[in-house]
């Protein structure tokens, strides 16, 4: 059985995990940045035994899913948003002298992937791009069964290819990255621009736009117009770029993928010409709530149950 953990720049989930990626217990807390890493780890390490004693197994190795970048290879954290203090410290070594068991750790998007490539949407499917559309775009990118690392082990930054460098600052620095205009605050940022100022909150959400898309709300559906739009160029390029058998999408913003699909996939044929789309499969994410701590789970199998790194 394997300890998954899930490291989030609100929460840190933690939990056990089967060689078939059923979660046998869970359990999480605030991440308590000022806390300190120390002390979050030891959190983790009390969630991790007590999920242990209450499935009644033996914790055999530690797979973990970390927010922002990471090291695979020495399993440190790089400078995180969220935490940019712990920047260096190393969960892999903390939780693996705490347990006495090999732990792995990648960042959150590559275990989701892993997971949905060995126990969901992408499994068979050796060319895969897993894209997670919420408060940012994320991604990763599996070729031949192994995660792909690019200069210094790091992992595509799909949300930040530029699609229009005259489009909105994003926070990495560049103008018009896909993140800036179809992520879910971008949604939410072009809708309350647009849409008739007497009828707005400043607070409004992707996920309430989408709601009101769904009640037939002229605005919310243009917004949403909008957004199968900008996503459908971004995955038109990743088609592109890697000639994919498969995009898995996840995300927040994916819980209303009824409201982008046809307008995503409409988009990606009108403008992939020389890689063909038609055999790429579109299809959403399928592991749910728990995609990060089986994408943890399935981080250690990828490290240690397997040749070379091979799915």
């Amino acid at each position: 059985m394997i300890g998954a953990v899930d490291i989030g720049g609100t929460k840190i989930a933690a939990g056990i995990v089967d060689e078939n990626g059923r979660v046998l217990a869970k359990a999480q807390c605030p991440t308590d940045v000022p806390g300190g890493f120390d002390h979050a780890m030891h959190r983790v390490a009390e969630m991790l035994a007590r999920g242990a004693n209450q499935s009644r197994v033996r914790i055999q190795g530690i797979g973990i899913g970390c927010t922002g970048p990471v090291d695979p290879i020495a399993g440190t954290l790089g400078k995180v948003n969220f935490f940019p203090e712990w920047e260096g410290c190393n969960p892999v070594e903390k939780l693996s002298a705490a347990f006495g068991v090999p732990a792995a750790m990648e960042n959150d998007a590559d275990a989701a992937a892993l997971g949905e490539a060995v126990w969901g949407a992408g499994k068979g499917k050796p060319r895969l791009v897993y894209v997670t559309i919420g408060t940012g775009i994320g991604g990763s990118v599996i070729l031949d069964g192994k995660v792909y690392r690019g200069v210094g082990g790091c992992h595509p930054e799909v949300g930040h290819h530029v699609i229009d460098p005259s489009g909105p600052m994003c926070s990495c620095g560049a103008r018009g990255c896909w993140e800036s205009l179809a992520s879910g605050p971008a949604l939410a940022e072009w809708f309350k621009a647009n849409a008739p100022a007497s009828r707005e909150r400043p607070d409004v959400t992707a996920q309430e736009i989408c709601a009101r898309a769904h009640e037939g709300e002229e605005w919310a559906r243009r917004a949403v117009e909008r957004e199968a739009y900008y996503l459908g160029i971004g995955l038109a390029n990743v088609v592109t770029l890697f000639a994919p058998d498969a995009i898995v999408l996840g995300g927040s913003v994916m819980k209303s993928a009824d409201l982008f699909l046809d307008g995503i996939r409409r988009v990606i044929r009108e403008n992939c010409f020389l890689v063909p789309p038609e055999p790429v499969e579109i299809s959403l994410a399928s592991l749910g709530p728990d995609v990060g701590l089986i994408g943890a789970a399935q981080v250690w199998h990828h490290h240690f149950r397997t040749r070379g790194g091979s799915l």
